[in-house]
């Protein structure tokens, strides 16, 4: 359920086009771990390093794009019971604020809105500037149950994690 992560994070130190990305995902699936990924991302980034205070980052996924190199699995995740693409077919995230952990080391709070369902959750990132572009990497985990993606269950981990990787021009 990767979700999110959303796509969570390309960041720039202005508007910035996204050159490659990787959303990828894991959770626990009759204790075996069960991955995959998501794409389709789009951002708005304007983050400054040096003004976090007026940094912004809005990112979207698209839900259709999950896959688990199980079709089966895929069109059972894109269902209804899981993330219904036909009426869900982005998972959101935007940026409400951000603080410098240390060196290269930051973490945002973002509303992620997966099904109509938001939630505040925080990020945290690393922000590598590499002359004519930046890199983010990204780790952090959700509870796919407060979003609503499939159900209780006895043999699914409600725990996500998603990893998040971005290149992108200045």
């Amino acid at each position: 359920m990767a979700i999110i992560l959303m796509a969570n994070i390309g960041f720039s130190q202005s508007k910035s086009n996204i050159n490659k990305s990787k959303i990828s995902f894991k959770i626990k699936n009759l204790g075996i771990n069960t991955s995959g990924t998501i794409g389709g991302l789009q951002a708005n980034i304007q983050f400054n390093p040096a003004d976090l205070a007026t940094s912004t980052v809005e990112a979207s996924v698209e839900t259709k794009t999950i896959n688990t190199d199980n079709e089966g699995r895929d069109e059972h995740l894109r269902s209804d019971d899981f993330f219904g693409v036909s009426r869900y077919p982005k998972i959101t995230l935007k940026s409400v604020s951000f603080k410098h952990i240390g060196g290269k080391n930051y973490s945002g709070t973002f509303n992620l809105t997966i099904k109509d369902k938001t939630k505040q959750i925080d990020i945290p990132f690393t922000y590598l500037d590499e002359g004519n572009g930046v890199a983010i990497r990204a780790n952090f985990k959700i509870d796919r149950l407060d979003f609503g993606v499939g159900g209780n269950s006895m043999v699914l981990s409600n725990e996500v994690t998603v990893n998040v990787e971005a290149e992108m021009s200045k």
